[in-house]
């Protein structure tokens, strides 16, 4: 590819096309697949209800709902949403965890043309009103353990409504799998809501509604808050089925004779799409687990020969080194995908996984809650550990019909192949705009463009990786550091269990690099061992300047550090 930088866009992505048909493997397709054509999600559960009435749509610790039971179902809810004065375009809040519930919400939401909020349930009062005033939800479908975060906010919020459910009410008499505490607590009374599944019981079974449309607003997705406060980001069903067929086709091939688990959060754009949009639009049986738990996991996948399973390399280096381990058989699983929050995906790792189950762990994909998270793949890039190379953060190449670009932050010009800049997507299933926020919007989104705020970069090969965030960029004396690389210097110690990597104010240096270090039990590291540690891995200006013993990082909800909270706590 001609590398001069006064290419202009539609030049620089024909040259990068044609990279990507050099680099392309050979396993994997061109064009995605979608089994009953570009029909909306809700019309996917309808087809699959038919063709298979009877095969579990999800598992949750031994209680199934069959495709008919859910698509029946969440008809119910939709004709009960109708009944309480819910229309199209109507936001609903959803305040749950994972649970069966979660998912007949979403489907009846959805078929009724209302839109969908998804609400972390583990948000407190502020946040919680924040994001129920802000996405001007008046009606609220809530789990009861939390409950009382809606009564405490009700004041707060123009909440007319609120149907209560419980996982009481969808667990089985003898649970298949190891039960967390909060999943076994008793019903808890909530005497001024609509109890959610005798509604539905209760309910007339009420004609099909007509489709709904593929480019109607169906979801407003929340962003983490990672760098600051949460946004709305408005999607459709087009969004929700290009993902689906981006991640059955290009990133892993999932057909209706898989079943996969699910233990990430679904209320997040990423288990959104695990859990309940790449299932359902693929006809595939999801195991549902309402969080995180290696022995349930390893249960569930010996038991229901689970065959594909997302989730992040902590959870799964936690498998490995359980002592109960070996009491499962877990060679069902022939995909895996990882994402690195904490701990990266290394070639150890991806070689203790092999052995255990079988199956090539691989580098999940790249994406944000503003492109519904499907933009890369890296899926028959591990010949020889091609995808672990040394240069950091590989991430492969865009899906088809997704295009990347790497643009200067401050002129916005295109940059060399080989140059670090700022990632910029245009996707199929990009956000429409940030919900009420037109100057975000407009700061975001520009000729199509989304630019994400990522560092990162295009080889001379076409292939893509990310570096960091630019507002957690280091400049020390001049050089830049990427506290990403300095965090997997740190993480290969064997003493060391988290690390987390911020700049902070320095007078000779301008920036200085400190690291927030978890030690694993027993070890003894002082700062200055830690230090002469990452000397041996990275050049001397990399090399924290100022090491901090902590018991815990601060995370958001699914996991990832928070390195403003770091900053934060310098101040």
């Amino acid at each position: 590819m001609n590398t001069r930088t006064n290419l202009t866009v539609a030049e620089y992505l024909a040259a990068l096309r044609e990279l990507n048909r050099r680099a392309w493997p050979k396993q994997v397709p061109t064009e995605l697949g979608y089994p009953f054509g570009e029909i909306a999600l809700t019309e996917y559960l309808r087809r699959w209800a038919k063709v298979q009435p009877t095969k579990p749509a999800i598992i949750f610790y031994g209680t199934e709902l069959s495709y008919s039971e859910l698509d029946n179902l969440s008809d119910r809810l939709a004709s009960l949403l109708a009944s309480l004065g819910v229309g199209r375009g109507d936001r609903v809040a959803v305040f749950m965890p994972n649970c069966p519930q979660f998912l007949i919400a979403f489907f009846g939401i959805l078929k009724l043309g209302a839109v969908l909020v998804p609400v972390n349930p583990l948000y407190k009062v502020h946040e919680f009103v924040h994001q129920i005033n802000d996405s001007g939800a008046e009606i609220i479908i809530a789990l009861d353990q939390t409950m009382e975060i809606v009564q405490a906010a009700s004041a707060q919020t123009r909440l007319r409504t609120r149907i209560v459910t419980s996982f009481a009410d969808v667990l089985p008499a003898e649970p298949t799998l190891p039960l967390p505490p909060s999943v076994q607590c008793a019903r808890l009374p909530c005497a001024d809501a609509i109890d959610l599944i005798p509604a539905l019981r209760a309910a007339p079974q009420a004609p099909p509604l007509p489709p709904a449309a593929l480019d109607d607003l169906a979801a407003v997705n929340y962003t983490g808050g990672t760098t600051g406060i949460p946004k709305g980001c408005l999607h459709t069903q087009r969004d929700m089925i290009y993902t689906a067929a981006a991640a059955c086709t290009i990133i892993a091939p999932i057909t209706q004779h898989d079943i996969n688990i699910c233990f990430l959060p679904i209320f997040w754009v990423a288990g959104e799409d695990i859990g309940i949009v790449i299932p359902i639009f693929s006809g595939s049986t999801s195991v549902l687990l309402a969080r995180w738990d290696p022995l349930a996991f390893m249960a569930a996948v010996e038991r229901y020969k689970v065959t594909d399973a997302d989730g992040t390399v902590d959870a799964f280096v936690e498998v490995m080194e359980h002592p109960d381990v070996g009491r499962y058989d877990l060679r069902s699983l022939s995909k895996t995908r990882a994402v690195s929050f904490v701990k990266s995906l290394t070639k150890e790792c991806r070689e203790r996984w092999r052995a255990l189950t079988g199956a090539t762990m691989i580098q999940a994909t790249y994406g944000s809650t503003e492109t519904h998270t499907m933009d890369v793949f890296t899926r028959g890039m591990q010949d020889d550990d091609f995808d672990l190379r040394p240069q950091s953060n590989f991430i492969g190449l865009a899906v088809p019909g997704t295009e990347l670009k790497i643009c200067d932050f401050e002129s916005g010009k295109l940059v060399p192949l080989g140059a670090d800049g700022e990632i910029c997507v245009r996707s199929p299933s990009l956000m429409k705009g940030y919900w009420n926020k037109p100057e975000e919007t407009s700061k975001a989104l520009k000729d199509g463009w989304f630019h994400t705020g990522d560092v990162g970069r295009i080889d001379e090969e076409g292939y893509v990786y990310i570096l960091d965030r630019k507002n957690d960029l280091i400049i020390t004396g001049g050089e830049n550091v990427y506290p990403s690389a300095v965090e997997a210097a740190l993480l290969s110690h064997p003493e060391i269990e988290e690390a987390g990597v911020v700049g902070v104010p320095d007078i000779e240096w301008g920036e200085k690099v400190k690291a927030f270090v978890v030690l694993k039990d027993g070890s003894r590291l002082g700062p200055k061992d830690v230090t002469d540690f990452c000397r041996g891995r990275l050049g001397g200006h990399k090399c924290p300047r100022e090491v901090q013993f902590v018991r815990e990082l601060p995370k958001n909800s699914v996991g990832k550090v928070l390195r403003r909270k770091l900053r934060e706590n310098q101040a």
